[in-house]
């Protein structure tokens, strides 16, 4: 049977989220393998250190990351530059400010669509190309509280349950307003959603056992003909030779 809690740690290398986390890397690297020009300027939004030491860029020469979080993390390498920030406001960045806007399940923290409208918005305005992932709303498991079909049930509901005992990694919260927020916050996006976040955005789906799991939106990077001066390692797959989601 499986373990929901394994399954979903972060803190465990070979845990099934780490290796999905890991296999859809390898396709973003693909994409940027195709970029010209060096080093490679990124944004992450709402991103974290130690995503990109497991990746393999933390002190990378030839790339150059920009951390956006609301509270700026530590700065522990000489190529990733932690600054505070909303990443639904980025008006401190000039439009094209970077090569890449990154960022991997933040998108459905953000409490609404509207936040969630505004963050894409900001994304393809500060760079010429962009990778969004997020999970997807109709996958039967709820990544942050591990539940089955727990998106599914109405907010009051979920409250509740909150209110007494823990799921995932979240609560018990006694306090009906920490539960709320705690419920609110996570909003998980359908596909349509998401393509109507990124007009411009090819929507790859993400399949674990026959479902759609996550959803990533992404857009501006070159044709595969086209070569590059930034390969990150193990570079593999792209997203353009798997299987496009038309849902």
């Amino acid at each position: 049977m499986l373990d929901l809690r394994r399954a979903a740690s972060r803190n465990k290398p070979n845990s099934l989220s780490n290796r999905m986390r890991a296999r859809r890397f390898k396709l973003f690297q693909g994409l940027v393998s195709r970029m010209p020009g060096s080093p490679l300027h990124i944004i992450d939004l709402g991103g974290t250190n130690e995503f990109w030491e497991r990746r393999g860029w933390a002190g990378r020469e030839d790339v150059r990351i920009t951390m956006v979080n609301l509270a700026a993390g530590e700065r522990l390498h000489a190529n990733i530059e932690p600054v505070q920030g909303n990443v639904t406001d980025l008006r401190g960045f000039a439009d094209g400010s970077f090569d890449v806007a990154f960022s991997n399940s933040v998108i459905e923290h953000l409490f609404t669509f509207e936040a969630q409208k505004a963050m894409a918005a900001e994304a393809r305005r500060v760079a010429g190309a962009y990778w969004v992932q997020t999970p997807n709303y109709w996958f039967p498991i709820e990544p942050h509280f591990r539940f089955p079909g727990w998106q599914w049930l109405p907010v009051s509901v979920r409250v509740a349950l909150l209110r007494r005992r823990r799921f995932g990694s979240r609560g018990p919260c006694p306090e009906r307003d920490a539960a709320v927020r705690a419920v609110t916050e996570v909003r998980l996006m359908t596909r349509r959603e998401v393509a109507e976040c990124f007009p411009d955005a090819t929507i790859w789906g993400e399949t674990f056992f026959g479902f759609r799991k996550s959803w990533v939106a992404y857009a501006g990077f070159p044709e595969a003909t086209q070569r590059s001066t930034v390969a990150g390692p193990a570079a593999a797959s792209q997203p353009g030779d798997a299987t496009r989601s038309d849902e």
